[in-house]
């Protein structure tokens, strides 16, 4: 306490390294749990020409835009429930959203595939009915019987808004820690209203569009695909087949979502070994810090001993000077990266409807804690082996 400015100095450092290092891999962590739940088993995405990266987070993670829509004569034969190879095929209409909440055309498949079940209300049964994920229920304040009306696009623009349709709200749909959470499901046939009117201006009558099938001449926008087997040779060289020969898009979400980890990879990885390098500056200052003051406190470490104490006593004391310095910027790093990880969690929310928290406390925290202790006992040994070895005769006799 005698030297705040060196001390301060050596917690700064040394807690902005813990606070990097415990951010990253909270926010790592929490990326990869959420993509790795969302893939949910889909082995592939047929849509329309483009990025296949693109697709797979437009499609399944729901953030940025479509490639664009296809078809469903093209898409026909993946749509065929007797397809040798696929055992689920659901198609997503996308193109129209509420306060950036996407609405979802699809069959209630999508529902299954993520374990989503209906809390309270039902499921959509006519056109413009939905069912709502419980993150846009809470952030809405939707209740069944609420109506409202779409905008075109993913972005928050009055100018855009379909004021000519009102969807309902039929569902809520429970909460799963999913993708389905951030969304609003409906029929298809609800999203070629929007933009195709054909049942005139009351909505509340239902239009049978028939079967999927039966709408040849209609766009859908993607198609989530598993298949029967995932070892089967010809399933496995679908993606390729549809990409060289048609004028569709297959793309695997296992092999674009690592491509996106490799990217990622490279800028954690840069940021990683700029936590390791102000951790090992940190040590250095702990270090210095200890030895600058072990100096000028010569004279009161040989009272010490002269008092009783033996060098191990004085040993162990500097090694506590530099344990309490760890622990203190361990302390401080901790509230810093959970801190942060709070405060932009809220940016996250805004910008891609993904909950993310710095509530969450890992494993790797401890291991962190335990480093912490190390950097702090390996940054005291030599000024705590000097201060034990200290020759009492010539500090007392001031020479």
């Amino acid at each position: 306490m005698s030297n705040p400015l060196d001390v301060l100095l050596s917690l700064t450092l040394f807690a902005l390294g813990i606070g990097l290092i415990s951010f990253l891999i909270l926010l790592n962590t929490q990326v990869k749990e959420k993509f790795d739940r969302n893939l949910a088993g889909i082995d592939m995405v047929i849509g329309a020409k483009g990025s296949p990266l693109q697709m797979i987070l437009c499609n399944m993670y729901h953030i940025g835009n479509p490639t664009g829509n296809i078809k469903i004569k093209n898409a026909k034969p993946f749509l065929n429930p007797k397809h040798p190879l696929i055992e689920t095929a659901i198609p997503l209409s996308l193109g129209d959203s509420y306060k950036t909440f996407r609405i979802v055309g699809t069959d209630y498949e999508l529902l299954d595939l993520y374990g989503g079940n209906i809390g309270k209300g039902r499921k959509w049964e006519k056109t413009f009915e939905v069912c709502i994920g419980s993150i846009v229920a809470s952030e809405t304040g939707f209740e069944i019987g609420s109506e409202f009306q779409s905008s075109h696009g993913f972005v928050l623009d009055d100018n855009l808004t379909h004021e000519e349709a009102n969807f309902k709200v039929v569902g809520l749909i429970a909460s799963s820690g999913t993708v389905l959470d951030q969304l609003i499901l409906t029929d298809h046939s609800s999203i070629w209203e929007v933009h195709e009117p054909t049942i005139g201006p009351d909505k509340e009558q239902f239009h049978d569009f028939g079967n999927l099938l039966d709408n040849e001449d209609k766009e859908i926008t993607s198609i989530l695909i598993k298949f029967k087997s995932k070892t089967n040779y010809l399933a496995l060289n679908m993606p390729r087949n549809i990409n060289k020969n048609t004028d569709l898009q297959a793309a695997s979400p296992a092999v674009e979502m690592n491509s996106l980890y490799l990217m990622i990879g490279v800028g954690t990885d840069t940021l990683g070994m700029l936590a390791i390098i102000i951790a090992i500056v940190s040590a250095l200052s702990i270090f210095l810090s200890l030895l600058k003051s072990l100096k000028s406190r010569k004279y009161e470490l040989s009272l010490i001993r002269v008092m009783g104490a033996n060098k191990m006593r004085l040993f162990l004391l500097i090694i506590m000077e530099g344990l309490i310095l760890s622990v203190l910027g361990y302390i401080c790093g901790i509230l810093i990266s959970h801190g942060s990880m709070e405060v932009l969690s809220g940016f996250l929310q805004d910008s891609y409807q993904y909950n993310f928290s710095g509530l969450i406390f890992l494993k790797e925290d401890i291991y962190l804690f335990f480093v912490s202790l190390l950097i702090g006992i390996v940054a005291a040994l030599i000024p705590a082996f000097q201060a034990s070895m200290t020759d009492i005769n010539k500090v007392l006799a001031g020479s």
